[in-house]
């Protein structure tokens, strides 16, 4: 009898205990969702004396004249989009090759200690330091480039942030990259070796076929970091309110924009502009990530 109190004891305590993990995670997801709507609703609102001045023009304007109040972001898109998906078709590569690295070549040992923190150390170095790295090295590099093919030799650009945020953003996607790959079951290598197949051919019709998914998102974690990179951007990119016309020319993303403006904007309609652009970012990078998911779900094996 006292046996059978005591086992009823410990599995009420163990519903109990269940039911507070449960309803914890429950608020931790609200709380999340609560926390995005008041960061959307409180843009929107700071957003309004632009959005009823300037209305939908805001978004396809070209032109930023903070003395003739007139606005228009999309120099700052075309800025954001395309130093993002630079950085992003030039990192992806090295970024697969240091996670087969990591993950099929060296998963263990000295060697693979020693890159993996590497990598978690330039994860974490700040973004000003790499703007300044950038200035004094990638800088002289791309102008000689454009010296070379007789490009006007500005040196900073859409090309010179590109480079810079590709380096910054290859940890995210290589850790990630070398996680999946690490989670392949080894049966299924062991059975392609044991057909006669090569590594080369196990990392391509294995390996690959089975990361996809994680590379997705290890590439979709890498595109937001690059959406929202500020200050190194900002020191490299040139900081011009025009449309850039190729790599080359010098431009503007949405957050460095904010960085370069937001102190000295005395106007109503220029501050709360510059928030709309705040707003403008944190839509795209939004539908961004929806889009990645959708791709996410769909390459997923």
């Amino acid at each position: 009898m006292f046996g059978l109190q005591k086992k009823e004891k410990v599995v009420k305590n163990l519903k109990f205990r269940e039911s507070l993990y449960r309803k914890t995670l429950s608020l931790s997801a609200i709380f999340i969702i609560v926390l995005l709507s008041c960061i959307f609703l409180t843009l929107l609102i700071s957003s309004m004396p632009s959005i009823k001045a300037i209305g939908v023009k805001f978004i396809y304007g070209t032109t930023w004249d903070p003395v003739t109040d007139e606005y228009g972001a999309l120099p700052f898109l075309v800025g954001t989009l395309m130093t993002a998906v630079l950085s992003l078709l030039i990192s992806t590569p090295f970024a697969l090759a240091i996670g087969l690295f990591l993950g099929e070549f060296y998963p263990t040992g000295w060697i693979s200690g020693i890159i993996k923190n590497a990598v978690e150390l330039l994860a974490g170095i700040p973004s000003v330091i790499f703007g300044f790295w950038g200035i004094f090295t990638i800088v002289p590099f791309v102008r000689a480039i454009e010296m070379k093919f007789g490009i006007p030799p500005y040196g900073v650009g859409i090309l010179t942030a590109s480079i810079l945020l590709s380096i910054m953003i290859i940890p995210f996607s290589a850790s990630l990259i070398r996680l999946v790959i690490s989670m392949v079951p080894s049966n299924l290598k062991e059975a392609a070796y044991s057909l006669g197949a090569t590594r080369f051919e196990v990392i391509r019709y294995v390996v690959i076929p089975n990361i996809r998914s994680g590379m997705s998102a290890g590439i979709l974690l890498s595109l937001g970091r690059a959406l929202g990179e500020t200050m190194a951007v900002t020191m490299l990119i040139g900081n011009t309110q025009a449309i850039p016309k190729s790599i080359f020319d010098t431009g503007n993303t949405m957050a460095s924009v904010i960085a370069n403006e937001f102190t000295e904007a005395t106007g109503k309609v220029y501050f709360s502009a510059l928030i709309e652009i705040g707003l403008f970012l944190f839509v795209v990078t939004t539908i961004i990530n929806i889009i990645g998911v959708n791709i996410i779900k769909r390459f997923k094996v």
